[in-house]
C-alpha cells in the first residue's frame, strides 16, 4: 500500500479557496459600495446636468411673475407713489430702490424681486425668484460650498467611484471580461475625453 496523502498546508488551502472565491467577494463589495453611492450619485448627476446647461436656464432659481390690479391712481411724487403701491400690496419690506422710468412706469426694486407698475392701467407686475426644489441644494453641494466637512464626504465619494470603476474591471472573466470585450469597451470609454480634447483644441 502507498503512503497516505499529505494534506496541503493551511495557508495553501486558504490561497486556493481565495482564488476560487475572490470574484464572488469582489461582486459583493462592489454591490454594497454601489448601494452606498446611490444617493450621492443622484445629487452629483442631477446637479451636473443642471450646471451643464447654465447658459439656457438658471439652475438655482425660477422666475415667478404675478400681476396685481391696483385701485387708486398713482401720484406724481415717487416716494409717495412707492408707499402707496407697497401699502396696497401689503408689502412691509423696504425697497432697495424705486423711481419713475422714462417710459412712465414706476419701478420698485428689492433684493429678490422687482415690481413694475403701469400708471395708466394700474397693473403692478411683480417678478420674484423661487429656489428650485432639490436642484439648488444639489448645486450647493456640488460646488462644495459646505466648506471643509463636505470636502471629506466628496473625497470619500470620489474614492467610492474609483473603487466601483476598478472593481468592475475584474468582476467577469473570459471573453466578456477585461481580456475580451471588456477591454474594447474600456478603450472606447477612455477615448471619449481624449478625442474631445484633441479635436476641440484642448485647454
Amino acid at each position: 500500500m502507498g503512503e497516505p496523502a499529505v494534506a496541503p498546508p493551511v495557508w495553501r488551502r486558504a490561497g486556493l479557496h481565495l482564488r476560487k472565491r475572490w470574484r464572488a467577494w469582489l461582486r459583493a463589495v462592489h454591490r454594497d459600495a454601489g448601494y452606498i453611492a446611490v444617493g450621492l450619485t443622484f445629487v452629483y448627476a442631477l446637479s451636473g446636468l443642471a450646471i451643464n446647461h447654465v447658459g439656457q436656464w438658471d439652475p438655482n432659481f425660477k422666475a415667478v411673475v404675478t400681476e396685481h390690479q391696483l385701485g387708486a391712481a398713482l401720484p406724481g411724487d415717487e416716494k409717495v407713489a412707492i408707499r402707496q403701491v407697497l401699502g396696497e400690496l401689503g408689502i412691509s419690506e423696504p425697497p432697495r430702490e424705486g423711481y419713475y422710468e422714462s417710459d412712465g412706469t414706476l419701478q420698485i426694486f428689492f433684493d429678490a424681486r422687482t415690481i413694475v407698475v403701469d400708471p395708466k392701467t394700474r397693473v403692478a407686475v411683480e417678478t420674484s425668484e423661487e429656489p428650485r426644489f432639490f436642484i439648488r441644494v444639489a448645486n450647493w453641494l456640488h460646488y462644495n460650498r459646505g466648506k471643509a466637512a463636505w470636502t471629506f464626504i466628496a473625497d470619500g465619494y470620489a474614492v467610492f467611484l474609483l473603487f466601483l470603476a476598478t472593481s468592475g474591471l475584474f468582476m467577469l472573466k473570459g471573453r466578456k471580461g477585461l481580456i475580451g470585450r471588456g477591454a474594447v469597451l474600456v478603450v472606447i470609454g477612455a477615448s471619449v475625453p481624449l478625442l474631445y480634447v484633441h479635436f476641440s483644441g484642448g485647454p
